[in-house]
């Protein structure tokens, strides 16, 4: 399949480079790596994201190229990358286009019109790169700096279930192409803004601690409050699952519309992919996620007893 990718993307010029609404590291770095390759071949390429790159990322090479847009804009082919469907993007217009699919999700579905999905590896990124090597395109500091930062935080900081000699291989061959692993850390995990530490506070204030499951959740009130944007969100859940005993951690955000955004994480133990798939959702076997409707309460109950029903508690 990887192949036939490389047929399509030298069959045509013009490309959009896209990932999930509120993209994560492995999906803005994957696209702009692609972004970057597409270039380098010749193309015409731009990468367009509905909610636009977080301030944690945006001191990737090229982030200042990427597009906050709501819809995509003439193209010959648009690379949807990390994504389970169109509707993931938030972007509209796409359904009249030419689609090549890239994923590493369990999850992952062929809707495209190409599709290459690979859940064997860690991180979309890895397969960006292989992509990148196949097209014979040089993988310089910048390139390699993004592919890094993705595969590093979709792995967990490399502590994720699955990781294994390959991811390391990987991220070594990388490291000599140019990446800084020092460099790509420092503002995913030292960068965080005052607003997204008082969100912590009221999280862990709410934190709940029930055998080998933990969950905390905020409210948009407390958003509010603390003036803190979605992008603040991203990684609370992993404080409810450093507790020693804990294998999943649960994390409720409340939405505008009174719905809850929820982040699983595991451990390794238990594959919470399928807990999200249960409610639409989807991801990694520890990591994943999925939207229900409110109040808090009825969010609560109806995770947890799902997953009682799978013999966690």
């Amino acid at each position: 399949m990887l192949d036939g990718v490389l047929q399509e993307i030298r069959a045509r010029h013009r490309f959009v480079v896209t990932s999930h609404a509120r993209p994560d590291g492995d999906g803005i770095g994957s696209a702009l790596a692609c972004g970057q390759m597409l270039r380098l071949m010749g193309k015409e390429a731009v990468v367009v994201l509905h909610d636009g790159v977080p301030r944690i990322y945006q001191n990737l090479p090229f982030a200042e190229l990427a597009i906050r847009a709501n819809e995509v804009p003439a193209n010959d082919a648009v690379i949807l990358l990390e994504c389970d469907s169109t509707r993931r993007t938030l972007l509209n217009g796409l359904d009249e286009c030419f689609l090549i699919n890239i994923d590493h999700h369990l999850s992952g579905r062929a809707f495209a019109d190409i599709n290459w999905i690979d859940s064997t590896v860690m991180a979309t990124a890895e397969l960006v790169y292989k992509l990148i090597r196949r097209a014979c395109v040089p993988v310089d500091h910048d390139i390699a700096t993004c592919l890094y930062t993705a595969l590093m935080t979709d792995t967990g900081s490399f502590m994720f279930a699955g990781t294994n000699e390959h991811t390391f291989t990987v991220a070594r061959e990388l490291v000599l192409a140019g990446a800084d692993p020092a460099q790509c850390a420092r503002p995913i995990y030292f960068g965080h803004s005052t607003a997204k530490m008082r969100l912590l506070g009221a999280a862990l204030s709410n934190l709940h601690h029930e055998g080998s499951l933990s969950w905390i959740s905020v409210t948009q009130d407390e958003i509010k409050k603390f003036q803190a944007r979605e992008e603040d969100c991203e990684g609370l859940v992993n404080y409810a699952l450093s507790i020693f005993d804990v294998q999943v951690a649960i994390f409720f955000r409340e939405l505008p519309d009174k719905r809850f955004r929820v982040s699983l994480r595991s451990k390794g133990e238990i594959n919470v992919s399928k807990i999200a798939e249960d409610f639409g959702g989807g991801g990694h076997k520890c990591a994943s996620g999925c939207a229900i409707d409110g109040p808090l309460d009825r969010a609560v109950s109806m995770i947890i007893d799902r997953l009682r029903a799978e013999s966690i508690l």
